[in-house]
Parts: C-alpha cells; structure tokens; sequence
C-alpha cells in the first residue's frame, strides 16, 4: 500500500499493492502552500514514510496534545470554548521525510517539523488549504485510513 496527497486537489489517495486507488478522501493541507523549511508553516512535499501511528482505539474525537490524549473529546460547544486552537483529533500518522536534503535533515525534516496526518474538528471545511503545514482529515476518515495503513507506508505528496 502506499499514500498520495495532492496538495492542488487537496485529496489522499490510498492504493493497494497493484497500484490500485482504492479510497479517495478529501484533505487540508497548509494554508501557505507547499515548503520544506522549519517554522514555514508549510506542507512538506516529496516521499515519507508513516513513522508512528498514535491513538489507536481511542474515542473519534479524542483531543491530542504533544501526542498525548488529553482526556478531553471535541465538540462544538467544546472547541467554541478554545477559539483559534489547532485540533488534533481521533488518529496521528506521523510523517518522517525519505530524502535527505529536501525533508530529512537539518532545518527541512518533517518528522521534527511534526507533520501528521490527523483529524480535526467537524466544522472546519476539507478540500481547502486551511492547516498550518499538517493533513488534516475528517475524523472519520482518518480513523478508517489509521486502520488501514502500518507504520512504514509509503507517502507521497505532491502539488
């Protein structure tokens, strides 16, 4: 299996082992754009691989701090309480960058930059670039990819 995002289609393709796409998810990537460097705020680009997988069994919805659950479980009401928060939800795929240079290593890597794949709240919108360098994804959705996927998978992103 391997991942793809495309950060102009603001979608994640998941293909089996014949390079069949068998899900198609609508995603958000960085409201910046695409870029490697450190403190950019950017969606790194190029070949990863999932490092960590984090939250397995826990509520959809489940509050992630420092990739910890926090004890907490968004709602509406709950996130109106904590505006301008950046949610991580249900599920973490951490990313870590496969090519030295351009997103592993010194001031581009992606796992220290702390990429991920998670969810986040069910009012913000999909299919626009809307996070701070991270894939954000419905909760739903990133908890049935976290089920699909081992830590190892390839991932590709693209513009």
């Amino acid at each position: 299996m391997f991942i793809r995002i495309d950060i102009g289609r603001q979608c994640l393709d998941l293909f089996d082992r014949n390079r069949c796409c068998i899900r198609r998810y609508a995603v958000s990537t960085s409201a910046k754009g695409a870029g490697e460097l450190q403190d950019s705020g950017c969606t790194p680009r190029g070949r990863h691989r999932i490092r960590a997988r984090i939250g397995a069994g826990a509520p959809a919805g489940t509050v992630f701090r420092g990739r910890r659950p926090t004890g907490e479980v968004w709602t509406p009401a709950f996130a109106a309480t904590r505006p301008g928060r950046d949610w991580i939800l249900s599920r973490i795929l951490w990313l870590c960058g496969e090519e030295p240079g351009f997103n592993r290593g010194a001031r581009v890597d992606s796992m220290r930059r702390y990429i991920y794949i998670h969810g986040t709240g069910d009012d913000q919108p999909m299919g626009a670039p809307r996070s701070h360098g991270c894939i954000r994804m419905r909760n739903r959705d990133v908890i049935e990819l976290f089920d699909l996927v081992p830590a190892g998978t390839l991932v590709e992103i693209v513009e």
